[in-house]
């Protein structure tokens, strides 16, 4: 700040020059006091200057709304939306998100640093100030090819940029506990610059909790239990209280908030979606349902706001108050939180469910052509079984965890699967496509229940190579190469056609297209898979299929090296 805006705020402060904009007749929510009080708030820039009795350049009336600092969404994958950052900007900022903390651990993994400079620089095009940590886990396994190898030495660069908060969520937990020197390498360098370590260890207690927190690892988003969480909060680690489209853990953990730890706890969404965006929202949301579950609401506020700033250094904002960067949301009430009008940086950013500003799209042409094939033939789909006794991947309903089965399958002359129509078993494939190795890796799926053509995707976590399902080779080749064909994405086939398809061209991960075109095109490609191609009622067709290959979570996954064991943590073979 040069010291004539210094001093202009000061003068501003203090009543002896008029503000830029006064905010009047408004229900202030005070998140360091916890009170509520009435009065004005006046703006200098993008600075609030202060609270109380203030005159304006321009003025406008909250009409006794209550306002509210922007709030902060503490973990986000922006890919996960299947949209741009410019798009997941113009979709949040009307549910009242002013700043979201976005790990681009997904197209990271794709593209490398070049996919961070993207999101980086597609997100100057929206006002929603999306803060980025560096992924600290690329690949996230050594089990599957990836796009890119992101070690120490590739991060020295990278984490120095100040807008780089610091390491994003440190998935490879086994690796601090057993202090794994790659590890330790990668947490050091984080260090050495003084910045953040974001945490990821679900399930992990005791001593091993103690290891992974030693190593002063910042936050927890995976708590799926109120034990776990305190556990945690007890070691002096924050607590990400998730809601997003696919995990939902706020309810559960709310329970465990108290008056001692509120403090110490924030929300966060991890994944959202534009339909669950476009039908509940975001932190607005998040809101409510805090609020239904007994919470007080300027508690469940201050969780969206001064604790996720004060967690992420974000020290300028979070809270209404002189000096503070004017992120403000006004709120009908503190029950539904509906949105009225928003600013960000001392502009008036939304209105009545509307992002006002001009959306400027960022060029897509360095992330653009992500899938990368070599001599992808049907040939490659066979199997040459010696045994009809296999291992099956099983679906278990509601999530991403698989069970590790066993089954009898019917095979042909030559050791090839022959789909039966009475079995809810398939072929699954995954397809290496960031590096030509031309791996091929086949297993077997059950619980998905489709019962005619195939479905492909180059969403696939964690790597995100191509991955299949179908009840024959004839229909996963063509699936397979027009996914090639389009640069990625989503397609379903049946008969040799394809019925439905959505692409993707930012790295095979997001498209370039508004949040309703994604959300209409999802709704069509959902339809079509239960309607045209039998996929069970109860399975979510693109979500569930695109976990089948992240070999961190139990029991039994696929990859492009081969069908991994993960409680064992080694592949295994097809055959039983």
């Amino acid at each position: 700040m040069k010291k004539e805006e210094l001093k202009k705020l000061i003068d501003t402060a203090a009543g002896r020059i008029p503000a830029d904009v006064v905010i009047k007749n408004c229900k202030i929510v005070n998140v360091f006091s916890g009170t509520i009080t009435e009065g004005d708030i006046a703006l200098c820039g993008g600075q609030i200057a202060g609270i109380g009795e203030y005159e304006g350049k321009e003025t406008v009336d909250a009409q006794g709304r209550y306002a509210v600092p922007g709030f902060i969404d503490s973990h986000i994958h922006i890919e996960s939306s299947y949209v741009s950052p410019e798009e997941i900007g113009r979709l949040l900022v009307p549910h009242g998100a002013t700043t979201i903390i976005a790990d681009p651990h997904e197209i990271v993994n794709v593209c490398g640093i070049k996919g961070l400079d993207y999101m980086m620089e597609a997100a100057e095009g929206t006002k929603l100030d999306i803060k980025y940590v560096l992924p600290s886990c690329v690949p996230a396994t050594p089990f599957e090819h990836a796009g890119a190898v992101i070690g120490a030495p590739e991060m020295e660069e990278p984490i120095r940029r100040d807008e780089i908060l610091g390491l994003g969520e440190f998935m490879n937990f086994p690796g601090v506990i057993q202090a794994d020197d790659a590890v330790l390498e990668k947490i050091l360098t984080a260090k050495r610059v003084g910045k953040i370590i974001d945490g990821h260890g679900p399930g992990i207690t005791g001593k091993e909790l103690n290891a992974y927190a030693s190593a002063r690892i910042l936050a927890d988003h995976e708590c799926s239990t109120v034990e776990e969480m305190k556990e945690r909060l007890e070691r002096g680690m924050y607590i990400l209280l998730r809601q997003g489209s696919a995990c939902h853990n706020l309810r559960t953990l709310l329970k465990g908030v108290t008056r001692e730890n509120e403090r110490r706890c924030l929300l966060c969404s991890d994944d959202r979606q534009p339909k669950t965006i476009l039908q509940e929202g975001h932190l607005d949301n998040h809101l409510k349902i805090c609020v239904e579950e007994g919470l007080d609401p300027v508690s469940a506020i201050r969780m969206a706001t001064l604790n996720a700033a004060e967690c992420f250094r974000l020290y300028d904002r979070g809270a209404i108050a002189p000096g503070y960067r004017a992120d403000i949301v006004l709120l009908d009430d503190l029950k539904e939180f509906r949105v009225d009008r928003v600013w960000i940086d001392g502009e008036l950013t939304a209105q009545e469910g509307k992002y006002l500003p001009e959306v400027h799209r960022h060029d897509i042409a360095s992330v653009k052509r992500s899938v990368v094939v070599k001599d992808f033939s049907r040939e490659k789909l066979k199997m040459h079984l010696s045994s009809d006794h296999v291992h099956v991947i099983e679906i278990l309903p509601g999530g991403v965890v698989t069970k590790k089965t066993t089954a009898k399958i019917t095979l042909d002359q030559e050791g090839e699967f022959v789909w039966n129509p009475d079995e809810d078993i398939v072929k699954v494939a995954v397809v290496e496509r960031h590096q030509g190795t031309g791996n091929v890796a086949c297993g077997f799926l059950k619980g998905y229940g489709i019962k005619e053509g195939a479905v492909a995707l180059s969403i696939a976590h964690d790597s995100h190579n191509i991955i299949a399902v179908g009840v024959n080779d004839e229909e996963m080749e063509y699936a397979v190469r027009s996914l090639i064909a389009q640069n990625g994405g989503i397609v379903l086939v049946k008969e040799g056609k394809v019925i439905e398809s959505m692409p993707m061209p930012i790295a095979g991960l997001m498209s370039d297209r508004s949040g309703e075109w994604v959300d209409e095109k999802l709704n069509a490609i959902h339809e079509k898979a239960y309607t045209e191609l039998g996929i069970c009622g109860e399975v979510e067709p693109v979500m569930t299929l695109c976990f089948m290959s992240l070999p961190v979570i139990p029991e039994l996954k696929l990859t492009d090296m081969g069908l991994f064991d993960v409680n064992a943590f080694s592949f295994i073979p097809v055959e039983a």
